[in-house]
């Protein structure tokens, strides 16, 4: 019964794992036919030759290399910023004292139940008057600090031992020091998870560079993704390369950090 209730498990653990590498799989295929579309059948899709070149021509088309490098640059920025600023203001939740602390956390798990959406008109006519669309301001500062990183972020501190944070008052250490010598260093595995879903998040995002970015200096790589797609007609080959050559990075991250991820996600769910 156990050996049967074992095969079962795992033969539902491969139908889920098939069903979500297959987009993945296809998206490559796509991407190294010439006119993919053409095709009848997927066999015959299989069976035709294989190329490169809609990964050259994407990489070539317009300003795919500048769409690349303004995406590195505004998720990196802004990863950066969540992991400072989510630290500092997770910190105080967690460890302070102070007027009002109460509300202002609870005012921060109610912005996570706001749907991005509510807050496109507001954030675009702030952004307007404050002479920033069509820049890089639009894209980074709305997002250096999230309620869910401080969420995530506080949570974790206040899973952490305060002993020794004390100890380190004692010793005369300032709270600069205990939190960038002491807190920091333990906060290592929330913090990656943390810089993981910003990058991913930032990297992927369509809705908001679309809407504050009209000219292509600024535009970033999912947005200039959506150029293949015309109102007769989908260039599939060009598309499912440009997207392969964006799931790179994501794809090099994950497989860096996985550990530090599974760490992040398991941390304080054992108690000694």
């Amino acid at each position: 019964m156990g050996l049967l209730r074992r095969l079962l498990g795992t033969s539902i653990l491969v139908v889920i794992a098939m069903g979500m590498i297959f987009p993945m799989v296809w998206m490559i295929i796509v991407s190294l036919k010439t006119s993919p579309e053409s095709y009848r059948s997927f066999v015959d899709l299989i069976a035709a030759p294989f190329t490169l070149s809609n990964y050259t021509d994407a990489w070539a088309s317009d300003d795919f290399f500048g769409y690349f490098l303004n995406s590195v640059l505004v998720a990196t920025i802004v990863t950066a910023g969540n992991i400072l600023f989510c630290l500092w203001v997770g910190y105080a939740f967690a460890r302070k004292r102070f007027r009002g602390k109460t509300i202002l956390f609870a005012s921060v798990l109610g912005v996570l139940v706001v749907p991005n959406q509510v807050i496109m008109i507001p954030l675009y006519r702030l952004m307007a008057e404050f002479g920033w669309i069509n820049t890089y301001w639009a894209l980074i500062i709305p997002w250096l600090i999230t309620p869910f990183g401080i969420f995530l972020v506080r949570q974790y501190i206040a899973s952490l031992p305060a002993d020794i944070e004390d100890a380190a008052r004692i010793d005369g250490a300032s709270e600069f020091y205990i939190l960038h010598r002491i807190v920091l260093p333990l906060s290592r595995p929330v913090l990656t998870v943390l810089a993981i879903y910003t990058f991913l998040g930032n990297w992927n995002s369509f809705l908001y560079p679309f809407l504050f970015v009209n000219d292509e200096a600024h535009r970033t790589l999912p947005v200039g993704l959506a150029f293949y797609i015309g109102k007769q007609s989908i260039d599939w080959g060009h598309l499912a390369a440009g997207a392969g050559i964006a799931a790179i990075p994501i794809l090099v991250l994950f497989l860096l950090f996985q550990k530090k991820i599974i760490e992040g996600l398991t941390a304080g769910a054992v108690k000694e």
